[in-house]
């Protein structure tokens, strides 16, 4: 069937009800806890989620735990908006409004996380999802300040490696485990703070392990190579006084996991011009593009990735440095990143990538009515493939540095915001046959947000905003299996510019709740692999501009029947393609629409949720993708949250896929070899105090 956007504009409807029905309605909010604003740690402002001029989503606390995954895209997949490229049970980015690396920029508390998740998706993002204390997703222009490779969104995933306070008692901690069926995984998470006069130290650390997931109505019972383990640990060090901060933390993770469908049967193509030759087969522009090659043809390898990264972070805050300013912000940090992809246990190809990254920011006192930051960021990174067949990256040095500005001014009910950055980069290959490139970005925004009633808001934001290609776009050259592809870059492209209307209307008070966001965004050379030519599942594409644009929308609508009882129906849906006659862009997230039930009964808490994702049928024709079948997706929890002595407690029960629906994931490269997990349990505790 055929999605038409009936079922979200149903849901759109239902958030613009008449208030005046739910408040009649109402009960007595006596017996209702009224939470404390969520303020934003990625807005150098301080902004709650409430006032921002474009969507928030912020996990933490017991929200965060019921929802623990492995990796960072699964633990935000079916947030508003957020969808998952999951490649295995391994490794997984956020998709955000239809974009996802090198278009949405995941933080480790405000600094980069330099990883090699932006070169491939079998690339783990590394960030700790179980020593994660938050995670904030910024969706559309709120993340301009964090540079062009944000254009997208931005995941800042907030931990506790660094202590800003002295724990009240002179110790804090917390303890966590795990354990889930589908995958038979077992994991567990352990942080420790400890501090008296001025000085905190942290000692933290996770492992986890997961065996091949299963999946139903397949022809395998398991994903081969699907299996994951990951090992991180950090020690952290402060100095706590009554204006701030300063500390340091050094941070250890390794990873191996396997690859699923990674196989050598094509390892040997190479272009002709335009044309793709794959060694023996007969090959040229008639041949027969059967893209229908099915995974068990393949000879099956022991196809793993080995990561190891070492990480030190420094990270402050003074609070009225001098006259004129009320807080100066830093976030500083040193990688040396190692990614091998190995057959058998021996290794092909390694990617390195080290290099440094800071932050600086400064808030200034009211000035006319305006408050606001000013900020300098600086990078430096060096990438390079070495070895085996998939040494398609030359070395390089990539150097970025910017300037940005964000300031809010409130004029009665309307509060205005500003934002502007500018910056820097160079990208240097080490072979000198290809040109150094070396250009500008500048970006814009401007947003308003009207509280045009009590607990009623509407927002309107405006961007322009620049990204200039990476280093692969650039100068990419060879096989790159994980997405069956031979790439070739083009040193030739120039930055891409979007220009983005975001418009917003919400209702954050009383039994009945609602947030609908609207965007539209037009790219201007738009950076794509543009596929040249293909033999069976394998393609040819170079790396070439052309205009797209972006349509989309995010709904969500509460209504609390009792103090205890609740509930939400959700939707997103977003439209990316090329202008003109070009056609769709691939691997395109599909329209969702779901319902939730929450119930809160003194210690308890559950929920019960059902999510349709439509069908899939805008593809990207010139791409040969696939159509992808619609499913369903129900899913129960349930968790009990207590206190001891002074220790609080959370156990917890969480079910996914529970009707064990055979389903493909469309943003994926690999849907249809590592469809989405079969039903599973996850059961847990976490222990603070």
């Amino acid at each position: 069937m055929t999605f038409k956007p009936h079922p979200l504009a149903a849901a759109i409807a239902l958030t613009l009800l008449q208030p005046a029905h739910a408040q009649s309605s109402a009960k007595p909010e006596s017996n209702v806890r009224e939470l404390a604003p969520i303020v934003v740690s990625a807005n150098p402002l301080g902004r709650d989620t409430d006032s921002l001029a474009t969507p928030v989503t912020v996990l933490e606390s017991h929200d965060l735990t019921l929802r623990r995954r492995g990796t960072l895209g699964d633990l935000l997949d079916g947030l508003p908006g957020v969808h998952t490229d999951a490649f295995g049970g391994g490794a997984s980015r956020p998709v955000i409004r239809g974009q996802t690396a090198p278009r949405v920029k995941v933080l480790s508390d405000g600094a980069e996380v330099a990883d090699a998740s932006t070169i491939s998706p079998d690339h783990v993002v590394a960030v700790d999802t179980l020593l994660a204390r938050r995670v904030e997703v910024l969706r559309g222009p709120s993340a301009l300040l964090y540079g062009g490779d944000a254009i997208g969104g931005v995941v800042n995933v907030l931990d506790d490696k660094i202590p800003t306070a002295v724990p009240e008692n002179g110790v804090s901690g917390s303890v966590e485990v795990l354990g889930s069926t589908a995958a038979k995984e077992r994991a567990g998470a352990v942080g420790l703070t400890m501090g008296e006069g001025n000085i905190v130290m942290r000692v933290e650390g996770a492992k986890r392990r997961a065996d091949n997931y299963r999946v139903p109505d397949w022809t395998e019972s398991r994903v081969a190579n699907s299996n994951a383990e990951t090992s991180t640990g950090s020690f952290g060090l402060s100095f706590v006084g009554d204006r701030g901060y300063i500390g340091a933390a050094y941070s250890y993770r390794e990873d191996v996991y396997g690859l699923p469908g990674h196989n050598h049967e094509y390892e040997d193509c190479h272009p002709h011009g335009s044309s793709l030759h794959c060694g023996g087969h007969d090959h040229d522009h008639d041949h027969d593009h059967d893209h229908g090659h099915d995974h068990d043809e393949h000879e099956e390898h022991a196809a793993t990735a080995h990561l190891r990264s070492t990480r030190l972070d420094v990270r402050g805050e003074l609070r009225d440095p001098f006259a004129g300013f009320e807080a100066l912000r830093f976030r500083g940090g040193y990688t040396d990143y190692r990614h091998d992809e190995r057959d058998d246990g021996v290794v092909g190809t390694a990617f390195r990538k080290h290099g440094y990254d800071g932050r600086l920011e400064l808030q200034h006192q009211p000035l006319g009515g305006w408050k606001g930051v000013v900020g300098l960021q600086a990078s430096r990174y060096d990438f390079a493939s070495e070895g085996g067949s998939e040494n398609f990256m030359p070395r390089t040095r990539t150097r970025n540095a910017g300037v940005f500005l964000l300031e809010e001014y409130q004029w009665n009910d309307v509060r205005f915001e500003l934002g502007a950055r500018h910056e820097r980069q160079s990208v240097k290959p080490a072979s000198g046959n290809r040109p150094d490139f070396s250009d500008g970005a500048t970006s814009f925004s401007a947003g308003a947000v009207w509280s045009f009633a009590p607990a009623y808001a509407a927002s309107l934001s405006l961007s322009r905003s620049q990204r200039m290609p990476t280093a692969q776009e650039l100068y990419a050259r060879g096989v790159h299996l994980a997405t069956n592809t031979y790439e070739i870059g083009d040193a030739d492209l120039g930055k891409e510019t979007a220009r983005t209307i975001d418009l917003g209307l919400r209702k954050t008070e009383g039994d009945f709740q609602f947030g609908v966001n609207l965007f539209h965004s037009r790219v201007n050379g738009y950076i794509y692999g543009a596929t040249l030519d293909q033999h069976e599942d394998f393609r040819l594409i170079k790396y070439t501009q052309k205009d797209a644009q972006f349509t989309g929308l995010e709904a969500e609508a509460t209504y609390r029947f009792t103090p205890n009882v609740s509930a939400t129906v959700f939707g997103d849906y977003v439209r990316g393609k090329l202008r003109g006659d070009d056609g769709n862009l691939p691997r395109i997230p599909s329209a969702r629409l779901g319902v939730r039930t929450n119930v809160n009964w003194q210690q308890w808490s559950g929920f019960v949720e059902y999510a349709h994702v439509y069908r899939q049928d805008k593809v990207a024709a010139q791409e040969h993708e696939q159509e992808t079948p619609g499913y369903g997706m129900l899913g129960m929890g349930v968790a009990y949250n207590g206190s001891l002595g002074g220790t609080d407690y959370q156990l917890y029960l969480r079910g996914t896929n529970l009707l064990n629906k055979l389903a493909y994931n469309h943003a994926s490269f690999i849907s249809r070899l590592a469809p989405i997990q079969g039903r599973s349990v996850q059961a847990g505790v976490r222990v603070a105090f």
